[in-house]
């Protein structure tokens, strides 16, 4: 008898792992998936610096697991960090005409 609940026990174990395992998964995959998006919609904008797009991405997607909602919170995260990213190149731009400006005037 005490071998019939040992098995249940361990067969309810697995299949609780199991769906965690799972879930874990696509959590993993939604939050690729919106990662994906995210990318593709900010991809010409950021061409020139792909490599600050993909930092902004995985800090935006560090800060929403250590959370209790990743899944909610990334796409969010993602935006946010994707536009100072956006609007840092954008400065970067104007300072440098700015620059090329002045440099022509002397």
């Amino acid at each position: 008898m005490n071998t019939n609940h040992t098995n249940e026990n361990f067969n309810a174990e697995q299949t609780i792992a199991g769906r965690c395992v799972q879930s874990c998964k696509k959590l993993l995959a939604g939050i690729e998936s919106a990662k994906n998006k995210i990318a593709n919609e900010f991809e010409e904008t950021l061409e020139s610096h792909a490599h600050l797009f993909q930092l902004a991405l995985n800090e935006a997607e560090a800060l929403a697991f250590q959370t209790e909602y990743p899944h909610l919170l990334f796409p969010s995260l993602a935006a946010e960090k994707i536009q100072a990213v956006s609007a840092w190149q954008s400065r970067q731009q104007f300072l440098q005409q700015r620059r090329t400006t002045f440099a022509g005037g002397v």
